[in-house]
């Protein structure tokens, strides 16, 4: 039993050290394999054909999208805490 239990301590300890060490770096995370580009399937990606101008033109325009969906949602609701909407 004590194994196991020593066993989960010295796992705990090394996500702490990975996730310490990823903190101090203040690096963002990567893949270890390169990615499309290392495979050849870049260029066959159906979103950009493989440009990474067209990629971050569509990631803007999805943020974009998302914004305006938020904006939205909000007008649909009503806030009954607000001080505009209480009556003297």
């Amino acid at each position: 039993m004590t194994i196991y239990i020593f066993a989960f301590i010295i796992m705990l300890l090394i996500v702490a050290g990975m996730a310490i060490g990823m903190i101090v770096q203040n690096k963002p995370l990567k893949g270890s394999c390169g990615g499309l580009n290392n495979i050849g399937m870049k260029r066959d990606c159906d979103i950009c054909g493989g440009d990474d101008d067209e990629c971050e033109k569509e990631q803007e325009r999805q943020r974009q999208v998302a914004l305006a969906e938020a904006a939205a949602e909000s007008d649909l609701a009503y806030d009954a805490t607000s001080k505009q909407n209480k009556r003297s």
